[in-house]
């Protein structure tokens, strides 16, 4: 029987993937019980699994840009030291990246192959990591970069918003940043297809089909949580100063699936509503 270890197991897509692979022999491992960062824990903890999933992730974007070192230990180290378990377990290793490894200057979804350069500290962190898992462990390594997750099992932009209904007449979203919102559910799903189709090593673009504005995103949010989507209204992102500069353009490009024979993921919209079937934008 397959053997299957999953990382970052409490977070919000590690959480989906536990269900995505329920019935099968996982083991799900959070930050309590492994540091990915140590090494030797790492490859003592992973003996013996046949596909390891990492959703472990240093993801505060902002907080980045000065402890990049602290984000770089999980980001980077941590995923060298997975994926060199994983090599020695002569297992499959599923890292889960992020649109962010891009500069987001493109007018066209970004390739699987598409040259990385990142815009904050953030992306460097995890465009160093895709980096060594595919030089440590380029037969069995599968990166799937995602985008804009939204999900049952943690906080994100779509509780938010639904939150900000109940208590704000009106918000404002910016209307200059484009991508893919992503149903952690439809990507936890994707993931196992990818491992069961026994799929070429690689890179593979793990986000729902079509674009969106975080602006169109939220009016959809609000629709779909009986709240009056003309409440939201659209700025751009000079109006909201952070630390971590953010891509523009976020759309990625789905042709690794094809090649493999695998359907992409479906569109954002459709996913969006199975979320609010899912009671994932309840107030």
């Amino acid at each position: 029987m397959t053997r299957y270890a999953i990382t970052g197991a409490a977070g919000m897509l590690g959480q989906d993937l536990q269900r995505a692979l329920e019935g099968r022999d996982v083991t799900a491992l959070t930050r309590s019980d492994l540091d990915i960062t140590d090494a030797a824990a790492c490859a003592k903890a992973l003996e013996g699994f046949d596909v390891i999933i990492n959703a472990a992730a240093y993801t505060a974007v902002d907080d980045a840009e000065t402890n990049e070192a602290a984000a770089l230990a999980i980001n980077g180290t941590g995923v060298e030291n997975l994926a060199k378990a994983a090599a020695a377990a002569n297992a499959k290793f599923v890292h889960v990246s992020t649109d962010y490894v891009f500069k987001g200057d493109a007018t066209q979804p970004y390739g699987e192959n598409d040259p990385r350069d990142p815009i904050n500290a953030y992306g460097r962190t995890k465009a160093a990591g895709e980096e060594a898992a595919l030089a440590v462990h380029p037969e069995g390594t599968y990166i799937v970069r995602t985008a804009w997750l939204y999900g049952a099992g943690g906080p994100n932009f779509a509780k938010t918003m639904v939150k900000l209904a109940g208590s704000h007449p009106e918000i404002t979203v910016v209307n200059d940043q484009l991508g893919q919102p992503t149903y952690t559910r439809d990507l936890a799903a994707q993931i196992v297809k990818l491992v069961d189709a026994d799929a070429p090593a690689g890179i593979y673009h793990g986000t729902n089909s079509g674009t969106a504005t975080w602006f169109d995103f939220a009016r959809e949010i609000f629709r779909l949580s009986g709240n009056d989507p003309e409440r939201v209204q659209p700025t751009d992102s000079a109006a909201f100063k952070r630390p971590a500069a953010r891509p523009a353009f976020s759309v990625l490009g789905h042709d690794a699936w094809l090649a493999a024979g695998i359907e992409p993921m479906r569109p954002w919209l459709e996913a969006l509503e199975q979320a609010a079937e899912d009671g994932v934008l309840a107030a």
